[in-house]
């Protein structure tokens, strides 16, 4: 069963494989007849062609230098990449930006692993352009193969380079005037009180009224830049699980359960799990489990919780089982028990210039380092609950100082042999000064535990070739069937549920609820798939059936995704009409009482703030209540959240400064330190961009 069970697991990477060739092939195809011919490039940015051989090449790069990053994350970083080079080089030749050496050294120095680097370190500790250079030219001659690589990355330094020149070129464009430095010193100062009658939106059930499609699609005409997309797809699917059936699940459990007692095999016969002499049992175990033995002894916390009580309290040969976890069916044996087989321990660690792996920043010499730990030790003996808190002062151990210095579970030989022997050898409550190859510790034994090692025999759970054939003539059938009827009608005949996907966009990866399905995404953006088409996907656990319910290529929101955003506008701009007709009068109380409403007042309420009490943002109320005059009523006025009235009983003017020196500095600093996440943007916003990745 368990080399059944390994071939089972194997053959989608077997599939998978065999794909990757097939398609390797048909590459090599479309290269040959043409397609990459007519279509040499994956896009284009203002113009300048991205070439496709070159893209590729850099994803194929990304890939290889980050593992586990996934195709398309790599696609999409690489694009970003290449759309932000060629629009910032524009701007670097229409600036006439250049670099020279010391340019590109000055972003060396910026690296933390160059500028840090104790060999490029003069007599104050600081990083010294003089060593870097003498050390780039012996490298030339030394070592010509990392001269060269460092030579093949000069580019790009120079362009961050520039970039760096350009941003801080656009950041002293930013000045703020004496004007500003006032304009803001009066916004935040500069108080007004007003009464007022406010009419929330909400006083209008949503159902009374009605917002027609076209008229959110008018809107997001009207405002084309703000509701903007790329072309999106919306998808229904249901998902068909290929797993273990009850009668699967009996089988297994009748195979496992024969395990226990002898059998013949052959002519031999085979003595069982339960009675097995301990030295068979490894070779038992490794023929007939789906996980190897494990020589490893184990804490009681590190057995499964729901299992841990019965198996940690088995007699020495007892088998507790079967039992089912983590998808598989388990039988598991106790080899053997003892005492003090794992431990928990705190430590603080001193280091010293020169010790293994210690910071180049590090100034202490061995004799000090020594002295320290001994101090810290007597401080610990005082008062040994200080310990976290001293690890977290003074430990240079960043893999446990921020949690008091604590080691848990550790088990014989895991540590360096002189932390390893004083932590074993030792008994609870045990402190000690150790010297190691890292410096010195300040070792506390916090706990010992008693450890077990288990045999365990697991067989995963898995559908047998019958339910497995049962499930996918199930998801072949639905899909047959969800050609020719409603999808909902045929989900629901199969007792299952349709979930929905309103917005995926051309290099996306992910599927909502399923993860990383690339597959679907490129055939929902195929230019043969329609509103309304059907396709089964086969996936690692069961089948997908999915079919498009919206094509949206109008460069717009997609309009389910617009009904949530421009709705609620349209909506309330309806209420308001609706409201204004109920807020008769000529005064706030005359309008309180027609609208069922009363008078309520704002005090003290600053330009810069533009909160109405107990409301919430209002900005466009506040700026009405600063431009009237005392005792002034205003007209109706449509916020945020309602319909006002207000009338100013009092504004308070902020006296006059010597100077604005300060609000000065700060809108100027506030402005300039916006500028890197603005430039960007505004120069994707502004240029023309063609995304031709999905056609590729």
């Amino acid at each position: 069963m368990a080399v059944l069970s390994k071939i089972r697991q194997r053959s989608l990477i077997l599939i998978l494989v065999i794909g990757f060739c097939l398609f390797a092939f048909v590459v090599q195809d479309v290269i040959r007849n043409g397609r990459f011919a007519s279509n040499t490039n994956v896009g284009s940015v203002n113009g300048t062609d991205i070439p496709v051989k070159e893209f590729v090449q850099k994803v194929s790069d990304l890939e290889r230098n980050q593992p586990g990053i996934s195709p398309t994350q790599a696609s999409n970083a690489i694009w970003n990449q290449e759309v932000e080079n060629i629009l910032y080089g524009e701007r670097f030749e229409d600036a006439g930006l250049r670099v020279g050496r010391d340019h590109v050294i000055n972003m060396y120095s910026q690296n933390p692993q160059v500028a840090q680097n104790p060999q490029f370190l003069n007599a104050l500790g600081q990083f010294d352009k003089a060593k870097f250079n003498e050390f780039l030219a012996n490298m030339k001659t030394s070592n010509p193969d990392q001269w060269r690589m460092i030579e093949s990355n000069r580019p790009l330094v120079e362009a961050s380079a520039k970039k760096q020149i350009y941003t801080a070129m656009v950041k002293a464009g930013f000045v703020a005037t004496n004007l500003d430095a006032k304009a803001r010193y009066q916004a935040e100062s500069d108080k007004v009180t007003f009464d007022y009658v406010y009419v929330p939106f909400s006083t209008i059930n949503d159902e009374e009224v009605t917002i027609a499609d076209d008229a959110i699609i008018s809107y997001m005409k009207k405002n084309e830049k703000k509701y903007k997309s790329e072309p999106t797809r919306s998808i229904e699917y249901v998902k068909i699980e290929d797993k273990a059936s009850g009668e699967d699940e009996l089988a297994l459990r009748n195979e496992i359960n024969s395990m226990l007692t002898a059998r013949v095999v052959g002519n031999d016969t085979v003595a069982g799990f339960r009675e097995m002499k301990f030295e068979d049992v490894p070779e038992f175990v490794n023929k007939n489990s789906d996980i190897r033995f494990d020589t490893t002894y184990v804490a009681k916390k590190d057995i499964p919780v729901e299992h841990a009580e019965e198996i940690f309290n088995l007699a020495k040969g007892d088998v507790y089982g079967p039992y089912q976890e983590d998808g598989y069916l388990k039988l598991t044996k106790m080899m053997d028990k003892k005492s003090g087989g794992s431990a928990k321990a705190s430590h603080i660690l001193i280091t010293y210039k020169g010790a293994m792996r210690a910071n180049p920043t590090i100034e202490l010499t061995k004799e000090e380092a020594k002295a320290k730990a001994d101090n810290l030790l007597k401080q610990v003996n005082a008062n040994p609950s200080s310990f976290a808190a001293l690890a977290a002062e003074n430990s240079e151990d960043p893999g446990s100082k921020n949690n008091g210095g604590t080691y848990d579970n550790i088990v014989p030989g895991q540590m360096v042999p002189q932390f390893n022997d004083f932590v074993f050898n030792s008994p609870v409550g045990k402190t000690g000064v150790v010297e190691t190859d890292f410096g010195y510790h300040v070792i506390k034994v916090d706990a010992k535990y008693d450890a077990v090692q288990l045999a365990t025999i697991a067989l995963s759970v898995q559908p047998s070739e019958a339910t497995s054939d049962a499930v996918f003539e199930k998801a072949a059938q639905f899909e047959l069937d969800a050609q020719e009827k409603p999808f909902e009608e045929v989900a629901k005949a199969a007792s299952l549920s349709p979930v929905q996907v309103q917005k995926l966009l051309p290099n996306d990866e992910a599927v909502q609820g399923l993860g990383s399905q690339r597959a679907i995404v490129m055939w929902a953006f195929s230019k043969d798939t329609k509103e309304g088409s059907v396709k089964k996907f086969d996936t690692s656990d069961g089948h997908v059936i999915a079919r498009v319910t919206n094509v949206n290529t109008t460069g717009l929101l997609p309009l389910e995704e617009a009904k949530l955003v421009v709705g609620p506008i349209l909506r309330n701009e309806k209420k308001a009409e609706m409201i204004k007709e109920k807020m008769k009068g000529d005064t706030l109380e005359a309008v309180a009482q027609a609208s069922g409403s009363k008078v309520s007042t704002a005090e003290n309420v600053t330009l810069s703030g533009a909160m109405v009490p107990t409301v919430g943002p209002e900005p466009k109320v506040v700026g009405t209540a600063y431009a009237l005059e005392k005792d002034k009523t205003s007209g109706l006025v449509i916020g945020k959240s309602g319909v006002f009235m207000l009338k100013v009983k009092s504004v308070e003017k902020a006296p006059e400064l010597p100077n604005y020196n300060s609000y000065l500095s700060r809108v100027e600093r506030e402005e300039k330190n916006r500028v890197n996440q603005l430039i960007t943007p505004a120069l994707k916003e502004n240029a023309d961009i063609e995304d031709e990745r999905s056609n590729n």
